[in-house]
């Protein structure tokens, strides 16, 4: 007793220093692997490395063939760090397997045996080898057959006397893992002496075999294989071509058997038997883990591994064997260990071996014993409960073995009732809390080592409860609503609002189009703006708080136009009609009630409503006949759905489709014509539009007669694009009357004609040169023709009006101005023309077939540019309603035309009327009611036209003007030179 007290006190710390991550077991990090060391080496040392983690660091010992290896005994072996040195290595002392063991307080593990070989080759059997003979075109196999050995080998080949190695090729292959030679389609070449050389890498030394003979037969034999068990080869077995090699490839358990080899030709048969035996080392299929247990409990560890044969099971415990005693038990692969006491804590290994491995699986267990303690899991110092919900206040304290639990309140214990449960693992559960349930709670663990408490409060507060949930609502798509979210809550409980939408979250964080919270506090209504039709679904108000979640659902219905139509398909289609059929769309929560159909062509602006079949297309008709259609024209439709709410979005376009072709309608309008020349007829007409053809081969048929005559002419014009026809004919008599129709038709026939027009034949051109011509300069850019009428006949020609061409004399110009006036006119004013200069004109009569001779050319200088300057210097004076105005005379330069007089322009404020006043003086007055401003201009008037203007002048109107009579000098804009102004009217002065 007094030994486990020591342990009572000492495992607590133990444990504590375990729980701060300061003590760990140890674990391997490097283990030693096998070594082939060469005889002849040069090197004086071995090295079999192991390495260790484990807190604190863990001390290392050897074994050599199960034996513990005595450093102090042995001169040639050391320890350097965890790993084993051995020097001046001996073959028959150091060869066998080595282990080494890492120990730290808290146990020994035991590492994985690493073999020590030393390297050598022997020499090959001097006996002589069989021969092998093969057919020409076979495959063959030659065996090397290594003597004995330990490390690597590497193979090579010689042919005859041949020093240099058979070369390998698309034939030849040497196997380093056998040695074997293999030629693939023996050739008569290949028959000679073949002998294989071994090197031992590690041993440094070679050996030669004896020759093999090779030489070539003719008689083949069969060769078959099978299993002796009776059972089928395996599926994925492959025969060279002489069936003389089988192949296993991925070689598994159920493979292994023994098998047979038949080769028979004429001369007999002979039988090779053989087995194949599948081993494989061990593999953990289950391993142990670290364990921690409290005093008295019992262990239970298994562990298993895969191999063949099957791995037998033993266990070490700090790397000593276990064997089976009263509290221990041990079969195979588990471990069972009752009324564990400390001194079962340790490193555990289970060691898996069969004959061709042993592998290790490590765990630390610990055997813990303490007094109760709170210190890492106190009760909970504050839990909140709401009334008529349930609370859990856990109680976990440390200790082993297993602390008892009891509780009180305040200070009084509590007892089991069907509210106050006492749960298996130390928890309080209290069910349907009340407000009396209010107060301190304490937990007290005992156990043999001691006892604990842990007090903490529970809180009671009021439930939260949605007084005014979201409720199902239908709205049209555009409408704004409100979904009501409100709640009743403790007033010391916070309370956050969640919207979701069909299960997911809205985050009205982020500033998402259309949603928006309103309300306060307790308020967590959700405004949906301007909703869409992808609103429609589920809305859950979820309530959160500390202490529980809470939510409401509710329904929206969002119902708007229809959907697009699908499917539109055209059924049939005729010249003039169209059969269609159609599948609804989503009606969007509104029943559909209207159908429309729309056509579009290459000719029609958009989209137009088709006429149909029936007339009116209700929610349930899914077919119509569209008619009115033109023929031999390409057609889209498209359908349109409509509802309470509004009409839908169209339907995707049908695919383009061409009515069938038909007689054309349409006749020609505007039928017209005449002029042309001489002997010729010319009709014209406006042209069919192509959507108006209504077939391919269209064109027009032109009928025309004399006016009395019954007989008509019928001509027919090809092209479609034709507005005009020309009918030539030496007899036809100029400016006859024809009486003239236009027709239509296609490959379909011929269509409609047009009412009968007058037209007439074509007329020869004026005959007669206008006499009489004239001209005379107007200004510097306007000059006058003038010419007389001629007096026309039927044999001299129709007037019907003239041209005046005219030109200058200026030969670098080449233009030449024309102008045409029509009827009796027989004078033309000509403008735009250059300053001082010579122009030449002259006149020719004009009709439908042309223009006759010109007049002999008269010509004409235009007058000098008028004055360039304005008047300067303007003065004026306003008495009552009379302006008097003095200025400058303008002087003009040697190339413009003399000033003859003056025109005074004026108009009032804001009005778009001007007056004009001229005068030959530079002064003038004039008469005006001064009720607005007057705005005033100045301009020279002179042969070559009109000067250049003043700058406005304002006038202000009289009321503007001081009331003691001052008048007022407003001077011109831009004045050369102040003028003073006198309180007289200036004098008139006539110009010199």
């Amino acid at each position: 007793m007094r030994l486990l007290w020591k342990l009572v006190i000492l495992l607590p710390l133990i444990s504590i220093c375990a729980g701060d991550g300061l003590l760990s077991r140890p674990v391997f990090i490097q283990e030693p692997q096998d070594v082939i060391f060469p005889l002849d080496s040069s090197k004086s040392e071995i090295f079999l490395n192991c390495a260790a983690n484990g807190y604190p660091l863990p001390q290392y010992r050897w074994k050599q063939n199960g034996t513990d290896i005595d450093f102090t005994m042995s001169y040639h072996y050391r320890l350097d760090g965890g790993s084993l040195a051995i020097s001046s290595p001996h073959t028959d002392q150091d060869i066998g397997s080595y282990q080494c063991l890492a120990t730290n307080p808290l146990g020994t593990i035991l590492s994985r045996k690493a073999k020590l070989q030393f390297a050598y080759i022997e020499e090959f059997e001097t006996k002589t080898r069989s021969t092998v003979s093969v057919r020409e075109g076979q495959g063959v196999v030659l065996l090397c057959g290594p003597p004995p050995h330990v490390g690597a080998l590497s193979y090579a080949w010689t042919f005859n006397d041949n020093p240099l190695y058979v070369q390998e090729d698309n034939r030849r292959f040497v196997s380093q893992e056998t040695g074997n030679l293999y030629i693939a389609k023996v050739e008569p070449s290949d028959v000679g002496n073949y002998t294989c050389f071994i090197t031992n890498k590690e041993a440094q030394r070679s050996v030669q075999g004896p020759p093999t003979p090779l030489v070539q037969r003719t008689d083949v034999p069969d060769i078959s294989w099978r299993r002796m068990d009776g059972s089928l080869l395996p599926g994925k077995a492959k025969y060279s071509k002489s069936k003389a090699i089988l192949e296993i490839p991925n070689f598994q358990q159920e493979d292994e058997g023994f098998y047979e080899c038949t080769a028979g030709n004429l001369r007999g048969r002979n039988i090779a038997k053989g087995q194949l035996v599948f081993y494989a080392p061990p593999e953990w299929e289950q391993k142990i883990q670290n364990t921690y247990l409290s005093i008295y409990d019992s262990l239970f560890w298994e562990c298993k591994a895969s191999g063949k044969p099957s791995p037998c099971y033993t266990w070490l415990k700090n790397g000593e064997r276990l064997n089976s005693e009263e509290r221990i038990r041990i079969e195979n692969g588990t471990l069972i260990i009752t009324m564990l006491n400390i001194s079962d804590s340790g490193v555990y290994q289970c060691a898996a071996e069969n004959k061709y491995q042993i592998i290790y699986a490590n765990a630390e267990l610990k055997v813990l014993a303490s007094a109760p303690n709170f210190s890492k899991s106190p009760v909970k110092k504050l839990s909140v409960v709401q009334v008529g919900g349930d609370i859990a206040i856990e109680c976990k304290p440390i200790a082993f073995p297993t602390a008892a639990i009891s509780w009180k309140k305040g200070t009084e214990s509590l007892r089991q009732s069907k509210r106050v449960l006492l749960i298996e693992d130390g928890s309080l559960k209290i069910y349907n809390v009340t407000r009396s349930d209010a107060g301190s709670y304490t937990c007290i663990a005992t156990n043999q080592f001691g006892i604990a408490k842990s007090t903490g409060s529970l809180v009671v507060k009021e439930r939260t409860v949605i007084t005014t949930p979201p409720s199902k609502m239908e709205v049209t798509v555009g409408e704004s609503i409100v979904l009501p979210c409100q709640v009743s809550h403790d007033p010391s409980i916070e309370v956050v609002f969640v919207w979701s939408f069909n299960g997911d979250i809205i985050d009205l964080k982020k500033g998402i189009t259309h949603f928006e919270r309103i309300g306060g506090e307790s308020v967590g209504d959700l405004m949906i703006r301007n909703i869409q039709l992808n609103h429609s679904g589920k809305y859950m108000c979820t309530v959160q708080t500390t202490l529980e979640i809470l939510s409401a659902v509710a329904d929206i219905i969002v119902r708007g136009p229809p959907g697009p139509p699908e499917d539109v398909r055209v059924e049939h289609i005729s010249s003039s009609t169209s059969q269609l059929s159609w599948k609804p769309g989503p009606d969007n929560n509104s029943p559909i009630q209207i159908f429309t159909i729309q056509t579009r062509t290459a000719f029609s602006l958009g989209w137009q409503a088709a006429s149909t079949v029936p007339e009116v297309l209700n929610g349930k008709t899914y077919n119509a006949t569209v008619v009115g259609l033109s023929p031999w024209v390409e057609y889209e439709f498209r359908v349109v759905a409509g509802n309470s709410i509004g009409i839908g979005e169209p339907s995707k376009p049908s695919e383009l489709l061409r009515t069938k072709a038909s007689v054309p309608v349409v006749a020609p309008t505007n039928i017209n014509g005449g002029g042309g020349s001489r002997s010729e007829l010319v009709i014209t007409w406006e042209s069919i539009p192509e959507e108006l053809q209504n077939g391919e081969g269209f064109g027009y048929i032109v009928m025309f007669r004399p006016v009395g005559s019954t007989t008509w002419t019928k001509e027919r014009v090809v092209s479609v694009e034709s507005s005009r026809f020309i009918y030539r004919n030496e007899s036809i008599i100029p400016l006859s009357p024809f009486e003239v129709k236009v027709g239509v038709y296609n490959n379909e026939g011929e269509g409609s004609f047009s009412t009968v027009s007058i037209v007439y034949s074509g007329e020869d051109e004026p005959q007669l040169a206008p006499r009489g011509t004239s001209v005379q300069s107007v200004s510097a850019s306007e000059m006058e023709v003038s010419w007389n009428a001629i007096d026309w006949n039927r044999n001299t020609g129709r007037v019907l009006g003239y041209e005046v061409l005219y030109w200058t004399d200026d030969s670098k110009e080449s233009m030449i101005g024309k102008i045409r006036v029509s009827g009796n006119v027989t004078v033309k004013n000509i403008t735009g023309l250059k300053a001082n200069t010579v122009y030449f004109a002259s006149v020719r009569a004009y009709n439908t077939a042309g223009t006759g001779p010109s007049s002999a050319p008269v010509n004409v200088t235009t007058k000098k540019s008028p004055p360039s300057q304005p008047p300067a210097n303007i003065a004026w004076k306003l008495t009552n309603s009379k302006l008097c105005l003095n200025w400058e005379h303008v002087k003009t330069m040697e190339n413009e035309s003399e000033v003859l007089g003056y025109k005074i322009l004026y108009r009032q404020n804001r009005q778009s009327k001007t007056y004009i006043l001229e005068t030959n003086n530079t002064s003038a007055e004039l008469l005006v009611p001064f009720e607005e401003d007057y705005l005033i201009e100045i301009r020279t008037v002179s042969d070559g036209g009109d000067g250049s203007s003043s700058e406005e002048i304002r006038i202000p109107k009289m009321s503007s003007l001081s009331s003691r009579g001052i008048q007022v000098l407003e001077p011109s804009i831009h004045f050369l030179s102040i003028v003073l102004v006198t309180f007289y009217c200036f004098a008139i002065q006539s110009l010199i």
